[in-house]
């Protein structure tokens, strides 16, 4: 009998068999790891196994790499808490769900994992407004650590520290005003949110902040897998092109 007890975030919820439910879970050790809430289809569970949330789980198996039967106690509900914030909502979804598509099974990544409990932590403490640049600097960190990582500490062509403005599609290294030239227009903006942890940036830096990493989990991670790209991702990107009054009232 293989067992365990940790503390781990629901990525994914979906029904299974009768009165149960398959869960995805992100945890610290044990990476992302798959089992079946035994009667976890009922209306008195369906506050615990909720997307976002951070559970305290019990997994056993009668074998490695079986599907594992889970128990679970609720440690912190962020869902709940975001119900009136559309964006916030979001990007509980979207970072679950590229954690979900990206992450290898059983494969453990303990900096993604507690970036991820801490940007969830702070989407659910404080939804407005949304920490978009928390969520996309934990997704330069999951690509990081999966071996993609942006090279954004000098100019890939001068070599130079200061005037970086965009990234090369190509190499996903960094380049500056001086060093893009005439091939600015090939490549990706690249806002200072990335660049500096204290800075949350304008909207139109998290719209282009999220086409950048989308570039990469796109082209080096989802797509050499033949995965799409996650649905709630595409929501969450056209979210961040509505007009902020108009989001304003989607929450009202």
């Amino acid at each position: 009998m293989k067992e365990w007890q940790e503390a781990g975030l629901v990525l994914s919820v979906c029904p299974y068999g009768e009165g149960s439910i398959l869960v995805h879970l992100f945890t610290e050790e044990h990476g992302v790891v798959h089992g079946i809430v035994r009667g976890g289809g009922a209306r008195r569970h369906a506050a615990t196994w909720q997307v976002g949330n951070l559970v305290m789980v019990q997994w056993k198996a009668r074998l490695s790499g079986q599907l594992g039967s889970v128990t679970g106690e609720l440690v912190q509900s962020v869902a709940a808490r975001c119900l009136d914030y559309p964006v916030a909502l979001s990007m509980l979804s979207s970072a679950c769900a590229v954690a979900d598509g990206a992450l290898p099974q059983d494969e453990a990544h303990p900096e993604v994992f507690m970036r991820l409990v801490r940007l969830l932590t702070l989407i659910g403490v404080a939804p407005e407004p949304p920490p978009m640049a928390a969520y996309l600097r934990w997704e330069a960190c999951l690509l990081s650590a999966l071996g993609y990582g942006l090279d954004l500490r000098v100019c890939a062509v001068t070599g130079a520290c200061e005037g970086l403005q965009y990234v090369s599609p190509k190499t996903g290294r960094a380049v500056s005003v001086e060093g893009a030239g005439e091939w600015r227009d090939r490549l990706l903006p690249l806002p200072s949110l990335f660049l500096e942890e204290d800075v949350e940036a304008t909207r139109d830096e998290w719209c282009d902040g999220i086409d950048l990493t989308g570039y990469f989990l796109e082209r080096w991670v989802f797509g050499v897998r033949h995965k799409g790209m996650p649905l709630a991702r595409g929501y969450l990107r056209e979210r961040l092109s509505v007009p902020l009054s108009s989001m304003d009232d989607d929450a009202e």
